[in-house]
């Protein structure tokens, strides 16, 4: 068998047959440093790699110099930029919303018989290069270090240390990253690449709704937008180039080109990273925890906006109400059955021909939406309205749309169909200026009709093949997602003085315009199972706001026709009441009456949703102004413990509840509690942990629920239909310590009848 090339193949690609020309360029020892604007640049010579089996310089090829600018902002942030191809990143991009704090901070270098220290205006070190013999401080080993190599630790907030890979091989000439690199293509950049070392035991989180284990050591990763298809595979609706590690802190990868990251697996002792793109802009942050690593990682890309009262009732929809007469007949229905609920969702079937989106009601069907969304809400239901960023050539708007540039088109898809079938999706152009005008005026006239959110739906791809008016393909792919929610969010905010969403997709800054629901999952313990786990990453990717469709989308194994069982329709139900957004929506209907054995039960756990809304309230001020989500990983409260880092079927709901899904018919699980002391919340009883509490069961009516002892949680003590019905002077204070004895006894007991 003929060797492939010892770098990292599976990473950086040098093996693939459109590789064969490339050339590796590696980073080699600084020549000089000095500070410039606030700033310090290194001059750092890239050194060409021989093709083959074996790493190592080639001589014969003359080193190339760039400059590696090291800026910092604030007292956690430290900035590492190199522009292989064209200008350096700046501070303007769709990604970054600078909050006010997080200024720019001065930084000088000096060079010491060890090589160069970066500090700051306190003097705080925040990077040091070494040029000799000396370890650098975070590796767990050290090996003696190659010529010329790239020995950098950096210091974000003066405290943790983050040093990128120096040396990383068996011998030499086997490596398997590199800290600093680039591949060139054609005599340009065509990606570049970045390790850091990874220590052993070291955990990773985040880079987006990731359907995987909490832990993501020993992954590699491709963040790339796509349909997930499912929750239980690779794909990902929401890719993030940003992770968060148990050191703790957290690495942005600013770009919206495609990433791969390997978190100690393609090498365990490096996290390492390509980027398809001739510059790599890395974000180093520290913070002393995991929550204030991502509290700074929002202070750089933007803090979710708060979201309206009535978002945190209970939406109702299916795939799809047709008419007004079956969405007034369901909205009956739900009122006399006393299921309190506040939105209604139209899907794809509200317009003259199912998913034909030309934001116009069937006339037919809907004869007056202004006077039935009016009447709708009078009755306290808000109506959300499904939409899609493209336009088919069969759309009654496609032709103005094409001549104007309103869509991207082109004459050969990226998939090498021709353009002008029937199936083709041309994208909105949201780089246009006036695209996003003409587009936003479409939407801008339903919600003065009277509709309040715009179901975001897509946004995941775009045709490659086509020209955007603002930037390539390649950089908008992923950026897509951003710029189409931002579109949607500030004319729905603009239009109805209420910002909020509903949203598939995702990318860096998208956390801004909540809400985002995890995707079309499977009707089955394995999707609820998946729809935990991207809920966790997507609250460590700086996300406060999500939800999830309950009891899952499509019908297993049939897509239509199979309904999820009662079982499962419940302890979804019991997972979505703890989710800071709850909507039913599926492939078959949704409708508690339409699981006539379940639908007391479901009633009263809607009852209890909505007791909780005003704690909920609470929660979602302080996840707007901290780096936490509602829904909630555990590693938030309790990173030194390392049981933690691999509990991806609990979350804390907000800072008071520990909950633990039942995801079995059988109605059991272990549960595990964290330190402390804890209240079981239907008993009252009061446990010490750290401890594992073996098969715990469950009965339908109830699931593992436990609160930290003293906490105070503010409940509605009274049914209501709808959040129009609350007076928040209502609200009363439930104190859970050992004089609380459980939900039978208190309030929550009379309001819910749990």
């Amino acid at each position: 068998m003929k060797p492939g090339n010892r770098l990292t193949s599976g990473l950086l690609d040098l093996d693939a047959p459109e590789s064969v020309g490339d050339t590796l360029w590696r980073a080699c020892l600084p020549t000089a440093a000095e500070a410039r604007n606030g700033a310090v640049v290194f001059t750092l010579p890239f050194q060409a790699q021989r093709r083959g089996p074996d790493v190592e310089p080639d001589p014969a090829v003359p080193r190339k110099m760039y400059g590696l600018v090291i800026r910092a902002y604030g007292d956690a942030v430290v900035r590492a930029s190199v522009a292989f191809d064209g200008e350096l990143p700046g501070d303007e991009s769709p990604m970054l919303e600078w909050h006010e704090t997080l200024r720019p901070e001065p930084l000088t270098v000096r060079q010491t018989d060890a090589g160069w220290e970066v500090t700051d205006s306190r003097g705080t070190i925040r990077l040091r290069w070494l040029v000799g013999d000396e370890p650098v401080k975070g590796t767990s080993d050290w090996l003696p270090p190659p010529p010329d190599s790239c020995r950098a630790a950096f210091s974000p907030d003066g405290d943790a240390s983050v040093p990128l890979m120096p040396i990383d091989s068996f011998v030499p000439k086997f490596q398997d990253s590199i800290p600093l690199g680039c591949v060139e293509r054609g005599g340009l950049v065509h990606r570049a690449a970045f390790a850091f070392h990874a220590e052993p035991g070291e955990c990773f989180a985040g880079t987006g709704e990731r359907f995987a284990k909490l832990d993501l050591a020993g992954r590699t990763l491709a963040l790339e937008n796509t349909d997930a298809l499912g929750v239980n595979n690779r794909r990902c609706y929401k890719n993030v180039p940003f992770y968060v590690s148990s050191r703790p802190y957290g690495l942005f990868v600013h770009t919206s080109a495609h990433v791969r990251l390997s978190l100690a697996d393609i090498s365990t002792r490096a996290a390492q990273g390509v980027v398809e793109d001739a510059a790599l802009d890395l974000f180093i942050i520290g913070g002393s925890s995991v929550e204030r690593a991502l509290y700074n990682y929002r202070r750089i890309t933007g803090f979710p906006r708060n979201v309206p009262l009535w978002s945190f009732g209970t939406w109702m929809s299916r795939m799809t109400y047709v008419s007004e007469a079956e969405t007034r007949e369901v909205a009956r229905r739900l009122r006399d059955g006393g299921f309190p609920c506040d939105v209604i969702h139209l899907d794809t079937g509200w317009f003259d021909e199912n998913w034909q989106c030309d934001w116009e009601f069937s006339a037919e069907r809907f004869p007056d939406p202004e006077r039935y969304m009016r009447e709708l809400r009078e009755d306290g239901f808000r109506t959300s309205l499904w939409q899609t960023p493209n336009l088919r050539p069969t759309n009654k708007l496609f032709e103005e749309a094409r001549d104007k540039g309103y869509v991207a088109t082109a004459t050969t898809t990226s998939d090498g169909s021709n353009f002008g079938g029937e199936d083709y999706l041309a994208p909105i152009d949201f780089t246009n200026p006036e695209a996003v005008r003409w587009y936003q005026g479409k939407l801008a006239r339903l919600l003065k009709m009277g509709a309040s959110v715009i179901k975001a739906d897509f946004g995941e791809d775009i045709d490659l093949g086509a020209d955007y008016a603002g930037m390539p393909a390649r950089l908008l792919h992923n950026l897509y997602a951003l710029l189409y929610q931002r579109a949607v969010f500030e004319i729905t905010e603009a239009t109805t003085g209420e910002g909020i969403i509903w949203a598939r997709s995702a990318w860096a800054g998208s956390q801004r315009y909540p809400a985002h629901w995890g995707g079309d999952a499977a009707c089955s313990w394995d999707g609820l199972a998946a729809t935990v786990q991207g809920g966790l990453h997507l609250g460590l990717s700086g996300f406060a706001f999500w939800g999830h469709d309950v009891p899952g989308f499509h019908g297993v194994p049939n897509f239509m026709n199979t309904w999820p069982s009662d079982e499962l329709y419940m302890r979804w139900t019991q997972v979505g009441v703890f989710t800071s957004h709850f909507r039913y929506h599926g492939a078959q209907p949704r409708e508690p009456y339409e699981y006539p054995a379940v639908a007391d039960l479901a009633r009263k756990w809607w009852r209890l949703r909505y007791a909780l809304i005003p704690y909920l309230v609470d929660q979602a001020e302080k996840a707007t102004l901290t780096g936490l989500p509602i829904f909630r990983a555990l590693v938030f409260h309790h990173e030194d413990d390392r049981v933690c880092w691999h509990i991806d079927d609990q979350f804390y709901c907000g800072d008071a509840f520990l909950v633990a899904p039942v995801m079995n018919a059988e109605g059991t699980r272990d549960v595990y509690l964290p330190p402390g002391r804890w209240i079981d919340f239907w008993t009252g009883e009061c446990i010490s942990g750290p401890k594992w509490l073996k098969g715990v069961m469950s009965s339908l009516d109830t699931m593992p629920v436990y609160v930290a002892e003293g906490a105070v949680v503010r409940v509605y003590p009274e049914a209501v239909r709808c959040t129009d019905e609350m007076d928040m002077s209502k609200t009363v204070e439930l104190v859970l310590d050992e004089s609380y004895g459980g939900v039978s006894g208190c309030v929550l007991g009379s309001a819910t009848g749990l």
